[in-house]
């Protein structure tokens, strides 16, 4: 199963924060199962460190996700225009690129966040 993690899964994953699902995390550990970021979350994470809203990671993002085994997704052209053609009223760009990639990649989300399943994206939490 191909899994898109968001922003707060990767990092609730990250610091085995109770937050995450008990179906979140036993997914995510399990190996038969591939895990993906959207570059988005690169972003995401270092521009909530530089308003101060997250610490520093204990070990830089790149070389956290290749030890967990998980792999970076690009976003395309393809993806960006899939995104700015979804329906409104959501404005939040970070996640309609996600709910973009999450479609054109064929992945479950793994969100804790309501509004991918209004946009009929397939949510595993």
């Amino acid at each position: 199963m191909k899994l898109l993690l968001d922003t707060h899964a990767v990092l609730w994953w990250f610091m085995d924060d109770p937050h995450l699902s008990a179906r979140a995390r036993a997914a995510i550990a399990n190996p038969a199962n591939q895990l993906i970021v959207s570059a988005a979350v690169g972003y995401e994470i270092a521009y909530k460190q530089s308003l101060g809203r997250l610490p520093p990671l204990p070990q830089p993002l790149p070389r956290r996700l290749l030890r967990e085994s998980i792999e970076i997704l690009p976003i395309t052209l393809d993806h960006a225009l899939a995104a700015a053609a979804l329906p409104g009223p959501h404005r939040d760009p970070w996640d309609r690129i996600m709910m973009a990639q999450a479609v054109a990649e064929q992945c479950l989300m793994v969100t804790v966040d309501k509004v991918f399943s209004d946009y009929k994206i397939p949510v595993l939490w």
